[in-house]
């Protein structure tokens, strides 16, 4: 079972590689809600600290990750609006 929530945390976290690329390549965020950002991040930090209290490492790998990329395009909304 382990190996399905390592290939859905791999799928899941790569999906967001586009999406970071393109906000540091051109520094649009025009068309991504602050609010949902700021609640999405919210939201992936808590389940990493989840993921660590439980000790469950496709839940810390896939959001970890994701929590950082999301952190980044969140740092590029707030300072090039």
């Amino acid at each position: 079972m382990q190996n399905i929530g390592l290939a859905a945390a791999c799928l899941t976290t790569i999906s967001f590689l586009p999406q970071v690329i393109q906000v540091i390549k051109t520094k649009d965020t025009s068309g991504i809600s602050l609010i949902m950002y700021i609640f999405f991040v919210l939201g992936v930090l808590l389940w990493t600290i989840y993921g660590i209290y439980i000790r469950d490492l496709p839940i810390i790998l896939a959001n970890g990750i994701t929590f950082f990329s999301a952190v980044v395009i969140l740092y590029h909304k707030l300072v090039y609006r």
